[in-house]
């Protein structure tokens, strides 16, 4: 118990919650530039847009069967071979944007899919072009059945930056090595503390997924 009671000083707490922050700031700007891009990447994919749609949906195809570490490493350690120099940060932010974005751009596809292709016909029977019925009437219906696989994948991509930790992102996991490191009777306070951290996290963020899901229905 002592251990707890010590491990958990002011001072060590601060140093983990500053880890937590990082977590959470790789973590929304990667959700949002994944999103983004991974909407776009889906769409296209789906259209079927000569030759374009097939070079899009070969990249896909590549990174997502790629694992999270190599491209961490090639973000980190490979760019600057091509003359740009991330720094450890926007590194990690670039490497999980491009992977979770290929991730986003396949259940955007199979969620457009979802949707009864009755309802294209009918807003092309109604006047609309085809991209505005595919923006106004197939891609709203297609984001409700979409909202529990993307808020999944946002949470994979929350527990995911502790691989990070790789590239010596100073960020949860990583901070509690440095404390633990110190002194090894403070190991499992530290692996406590960082569950229930990351546990708070998700846990938010599964509930926001119901939240939607129930104002979406």
């Amino acid at each position: 118990m002592q251990n707890f009671i010590d491990a958990y000083s002011p001072d060590n707490l601060r140093y983990l919650l500053g880890g937590l922050w990082i977590t959470i700031l790789v973590s929304v700007v990667s959700i949002i530039g994944s999103f983004i891009i991974g909407s776009i990447l889906g769409v296209i994919r789906y259209v079927k847009i000569k030759y374009l749609s097939a070079v899009v949906g070969f990249i896909i195809d590549v990174i997502r069967n790629l694992p999270l570490l190599l491209i961490l490493f090639f973000t980190y350690f490979g760019l600057p071979n091509l003359g740009v120099k991330p720094e450890i940060i926007p590194a990690a932010i670039l490497a999980m944007t491009i992977f979770e974005s290929t991730m986003l751009a396949e259940i955007v596809r199979s969620g457009i899919q979802a949707v009864d292709s009755g309802q294209m016909e009918g807003a092309r029977a109604n006047g609309l072009t085809y991209w505005q019925g595919l923006w106004h009437i197939v891609l709203p219906q297609a984001l409700v059945k979409m909202i529990p696989a993307i808020v999944s994948q946002f949470i994979s991509l929350v527990k995911d930056t502790s691989l990070a930790t790789i590239i010596l992102l100073p960020e949860m996991l990583f901070r509690s090595q440095i404390i633990y490191g110190q002194n090894t009777n403070y190991i499992i306070p530290m692996f406590v503390a960082i569950a229930l951290m990351y546990f708070v996290v998700c846990y938010l963020l599964s509930l926001l997924s119901r939240y939607l899901e129930k104002r979406q229905a």
